[in-house]
């Protein structure tokens, strides 16, 4: 051994995998899954009973985290699937700049500016059909985009639209970003009163 001193900065996640297996069989509605390497929540599993020569197979039907695009993949049930590591983190909504970007406060009192939110022009612009769809007496509002792989649902919409007025109005905004894969999107807001 030497005399020297080594030092390591290291970061929580330096090294960490965007995913981990699981057991296919173990994997239950409302969690998570990676198809077609997009991060997905269950949304639907069937699972077939073993055949003759083979395994039993599971049906997952999974909706994408980030651009709600559904996704479906079949996988035999003693095999493993890659499930994505997700995790929410709330920030104080601090600005809203010109271009779409918005100022958060950290925990540490630090911020964080490399999430854009969606402008007005940029959405109206790629609505093609509005289209409402009766799901068992419910109505669910789907905008389809000319980009024919994008889907984007009308609360991603609505919550846009109440994160920038919310602001311009002078309350204090609480937002929630879900993270996966290397991607992050802000998913829930929290509206914590007006602004002192």
């Amino acid at each position: 051994m030497s005399d020297e001193e080594h030092h390591f900065e290291s970061k929580a996640d330096a090294g960490a995998s965007k995913t981990y297996p699981q057991q296919a069989g173990t994997i239950r509605k409302n969690g998570y899954i990676v198809i077609k390497n997009r991060p997905c929540k269950v949304v639907e599993v069937s699972t077939s009973k073993t055949g003759k020569h083979g395994h039993a197979k599971c049906h997952f039907v999974g909706i994408d985290i980030f651009n709600g695009k559904k996704l479906e993949d079949i996988v035999p049930s003693s095999h493993n699937c890659d499930v994505p590591h997700v995790n929410r983190t709330d920030y104080q909504l601090i600005d809203i700049s010109e271009d779409g970007f918005v100022s958060l406060l950290t925990e540490n009192g630090n911020t964080k500016d490399d999430l854009r939110l969606p402008t007005d022009d940029s959405l109206l612009s790629q609505v093609k059909l509005f289209i409402p769809v009766s799901m068992s007496g419910n109505i669910k509002f789907n905008f389809i985009y000319e980009t024919a792989d994008f889907l984007l649902n009308f609360s991603y919409f609505h919550l846009f639209l109440m994160i920038k007025e919310g602001f311009e109005s002078g309350k204090d905004l609480v937002v929630s970003v879900m993270s996966a894969m290397g991607e992050e999107q802000i998913c829930a807001l929290k509206d914590i009163g007006p602004k002192n």
